[in-house]
Protein backbone atom coordinates (compact mmCIF):
# COMPACT_ATOMS: atom_id res chain seq x y z
CA UNK A 1 0.00 0.00 0.00
CA UNK A 2 1.81 3.15 -1.10
CA UNK A 3 0.21 5.08 2.36
CA UNK A 4 2.53 3.35 4.21
CA UNK A 5 1.76 1.28 7.38
CA UNK A 6 -1.26 2.76 9.49
CA UNK A 7 0.50 2.05 13.02
CA UNK A 8 -3.19 3.06 14.78
CA UNK A 9 -5.08 -0.18 12.90
CA UNK A 10 -8.35 2.11 12.38
CA UNK A 11 -9.14 3.45 15.48
CA UNK A 12 -6.49 5.83 16.50
CA UNK A 13 -6.03 9.41 15.30
CA UNK A 14 -9.11 9.01 13.03
CA UNK A 15 -12.34 11.01 13.37
CA UNK A 16 -14.82 8.26 13.74
CA UNK A 17 -17.89 10.18 12.37
CA UNK A 18 -16.59 11.08 8.80
CA UNK A 19 -13.66 8.12 8.74
CA UNK A 20 -10.75 11.48 8.33
CA UNK A 21 -7.70 10.79 9.71
CA UNK A 22 -5.99 13.81 12.06
CA UNK A 23 -3.15 15.63 9.90
CA UNK A 24 0.00 16.73 11.38
CA UNK A 25 2.10 19.05 9.96
CA UNK A 26 5.32 20.90 10.83
CA UNK A 27 5.14 24.49 12.45
CA UNK A 28 7.55 25.43 9.96
CA UNK A 29 5.69 24.78 6.87
CA UNK A 30 2.53 26.96 7.73
CA UNK A 31 3.23 30.93 7.33
CA UNK A 32 5.03 32.46 10.54
CA UNK A 33 1.82 34.67 11.10
CA UNK A 34 -0.61 32.11 11.40
CA UNK A 35 0.94 30.18 14.97
CA UNK A 36 0.12 34.14 16.58
CA UNK A 37 -3.18 33.05 16.57
CA UNK A 38 -2.76 29.87 18.92
CA UNK A 39 -2.67 30.03 23.21
CA UNK A 40 -0.29 28.57 24.55
CA UNK A 41 0.09 26.84 27.85
CA UNK A 42 1.85 27.46 30.57
CA UNK A 43 2.75 24.86 33.71
CA UNK A 44 0.86 25.94 36.83
CA UNK A 45 3.09 24.86 39.85
CA UNK A 46 4.69 25.87 43.34
CA UNK A 47 7.66 27.70 42.73
CA UNK A 48 9.22 26.34 45.73
CA UNK A 49 8.45 22.57 45.32
CA UNK A 50 7.05 22.13 42.14
CA UNK A 51 4.01 20.60 43.23
CA UNK A 52 0.27 20.48 41.34
CA UNK A 53 -1.59 20.91 44.43
CA UNK A 54 -1.66 24.36 44.76
CA UNK A 55 -5.64 25.87 46.22
CA UNK A 56 -7.01 29.34 45.75
CA UNK A 57 -6.35 31.19 48.67
CA UNK A 58 -8.77 32.98 50.87
CA UNK A 59 -5.99 35.50 52.01
CA UNK A 60 -5.98 38.89 51.42
CA UNK A 61 -2.41 39.00 50.61
CA UNK A 62 -1.65 35.41 48.74
CA UNK A 63 -3.81 34.07 45.64
CA UNK A 64 -2.93 30.26 46.54
CA UNK A 65 -1.50 27.68 49.01
CA UNK A 66 0.26 24.75 47.93
CA UNK A 67 -0.72 21.74 50.61
CA UNK A 68 2.28 19.91 49.75
CA UNK A 69 5.08 22.41 51.16
CA UNK A 70 2.44 24.19 52.88
CA UNK A 71 3.95 27.59 51.25
CA UNK A 72 1.92 30.60 50.17
CA UNK A 73 1.80 32.40 46.52
CA UNK A 74 0.86 34.61 44.26
CA UNK A 75 -0.41 33.81 41.10
CA UNK A 76 2.17 35.37 38.35
CA UNK A 77 5.21 33.00 41.03
CA UNK A 78 3.04 29.69 39.75
CA UNK A 79 3.00 29.93 36.07
CA UNK A 80 6.18 28.56 34.03
CA UNK A 81 7.82 30.79 31.76
CA UNK A 82 8.16 27.98 28.91
CA UNK A 83 5.21 26.90 26.91
CA UNK A 84 4.06 23.34 27.38
CA UNK A 85 1.51 23.44 24.66
CA UNK A 86 -0.45 25.52 22.32
CA UNK A 87 -4.30 24.86 20.71
CA UNK A 88 -6.21 26.57 18.81
CA UNK A 89 -9.73 26.44 17.97
CA UNK A 90 -12.51 28.53 15.89
CA UNK A 91 -13.13 29.58 11.56
CA UNK A 92 -13.78 25.02 12.23
CA UNK A 93 -10.79 24.49 13.47
CA UNK A 94 -9.57 22.25 16.30
CA UNK A 95 -5.81 22.25 16.28
CA UNK A 96 -3.57 21.12 19.08
CA UNK A 97 0.39 20.68 19.34
CA UNK A 98 2.66 17.52 18.88
CA UNK A 99 5.65 16.28 19.23
CA UNK A 100 6.48 20.15 20.59
CA UNK A 101 7.07 21.29 17.03
CA UNK A 102 4.05 19.66 15.09
CA UNK A 103 0.27 20.91 14.75
CA UNK A 104 -2.02 18.18 15.08
CA UNK A 105 -5.43 19.05 12.97
CA UNK A 106 -8.51 17.45 14.88
CA UNK A 107 -10.97 18.88 12.78
CA UNK A 108 -11.06 20.96 9.54
CA UNK A 109 -13.20 21.88 7.13
CA UNK A 110 -10.60 20.76 4.41
CA UNK A 111 -8.79 17.83 3.48
CA UNK A 112 -6.16 16.18 1.65
CA UNK A 113 -4.70 12.89 0.93
CA UNK A 114 -1.35 11.89 2.69
CA UNK A 115 0.70 9.02 3.82
CA UNK A 116 0.58 7.23 7.32
CA UNK A 117 2.64 9.18 10.15
CA UNK A 118 5.10 6.93 12.01
CA UNK A 119 4.64 5.76 14.76
CA UNK A 120 4.92 8.63 16.84
CA UNK A 121 1.48 9.64 16.01
CA UNK A 122 0.00 5.99 15.37
CA UNK A 123 -2.98 6.01 12.60
CA UNK A 124 -2.45 10.29 11.38
CA UNK A 125 -1.79 11.58 8.23
CA UNK A 126 1.57 13.27 7.46
CA UNK A 127 0.34 16.48 5.75
CA UNK A 128 4.40 17.24 5.36
CA UNK A 129 4.16 14.30 3.00
CA UNK A 130 0.82 14.55 0.59
CA UNK A 131 0.40 11.59 -1.85
CA UNK A 132 -2.85 10.84 -4.10
CA UNK A 133 -2.60 7.52 -2.85
CA UNK A 134 -2.67 8.63 0.73
CA UNK A 135 -5.32 8.55 3.54
CA UNK A 136 -8.05 11.01 3.83
CA UNK A 137 -6.51 13.89 6.08
CA UNK A 138 -8.33 16.55 7.98
CA UNK A 139 -5.78 19.32 6.55
CA UNK A 140 -5.08 23.36 6.78
CA UNK A 141 -6.96 25.78 4.37
CA UNK A 142 -5.13 27.74 1.81
CA UNK A 143 -5.10 30.90 4.03
CA UNK A 144 -2.36 29.19 6.71
CA UNK A 145 -0.10 29.28 3.81
CA UNK A 146 2.00 32.51 1.96
CA UNK A 147 4.17 32.68 -1.28
CA UNK A 148 7.51 31.82 1.23
CA UNK A 149 5.35 28.99 2.85
CA UNK A 150 3.09 27.59 -0.14
CA UNK A 151 0.85 25.01 0.72
CA UNK A 152 2.52 21.15 0.22
CA UNK A 153 -0.90 19.43 -0.87
CA UNK A 154 -3.88 19.79 -2.31
CA UNK A 155 -6.82 21.26 -0.82
CA UNK A 156 -10.70 19.55 -0.92
CA UNK A 157 -13.55 21.07 1.37
CA UNK A 158 -15.35 18.27 3.66
CA UNK A 159 -18.76 19.27 3.05
CA UNK A 160 -19.05 18.45 -0.85
CA UNK A 161 -15.24 17.01 -1.44
CA UNK A 162 -14.35 19.79 -4.29
CA UNK A 163 -11.16 21.05 -4.85
CA UNK A 164 -10.17 24.36 -4.09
Amino acid sequence: MNAGIDYGSGVTNIDTKTGIRYGVISQHSVMSEAMEDFEYEYPFNCPDCGSETLVKSRSQRYDYFCQHCRTWHMSEDCYGDDSIGFHYEGEGYLLEDCLDTNIMVIKSDYYTFAVFCSPCVPGAGDLDTPSEDGVKTYCLGPDWFDSYTPCPYPIYKVEDDSLI
